[in-house]
């Protein structure tokens, strides 16, 4: 029985020594803090970009088409970051080529994800799959 007050003592002593999360990610340095804005606006992009890939449709042709749209527009952000910020004539044409590129596929896949009835940016049920004759 004397176990029991001191299993005790020691679960308050270590709770007392804990910091609340809020203040341990406060204290955290913010890493891009010393980002400058073509960084922050290329992060932003990335960011964006792996939050709208992140959905995976059962059938491949769909989670295909569903990813590669935000991709590409992840690629068409990040070159009209290039154009903001960058000032090299080869990279800069370059980014005009890849927004062109970019747009006209995405206008593609879009097109063919409404041609099967299957939002961009939505995972399709089973009763979609039926519908398609999977």
């Amino acid at each position: 029985m004397k176990t029991l007050p001191l299993t005790l003592a020691a679960i308050l002593l270590l709770a007392a020594c804990q910091q609340p999360a809020t203040e341990q990610t406060a204290e955290m340095p913010d890493a891009t803090a010393s980002y400058n804005a073509a960084q922050k606006a290329y992060k932003a992009a990335n960011d964006k970009m792996h939050a709208g890939m992140g959905m995976i449709d059962a059938d491949a042709d769909v989670a295909f088409m569903q990813a590669m749209i935000p991709h590409h527009a992840g690629a068409v952000d990040m070159a009209k970051v290039a154009l903001e910020h960058g000032k090299d004539p080869e990279v800069r044409a370059l980014a005009q080529k890849v927004i062109a590129a970019q747009e006209a596929e995405i206008t593609q896949m879009q097109a063919w994800l409404d041609k099967k009835g299957v939002q961009a940016d939505k995972p399709m049920t089973a009763a979609d799959h039926a519908a398609m004759g999977h």
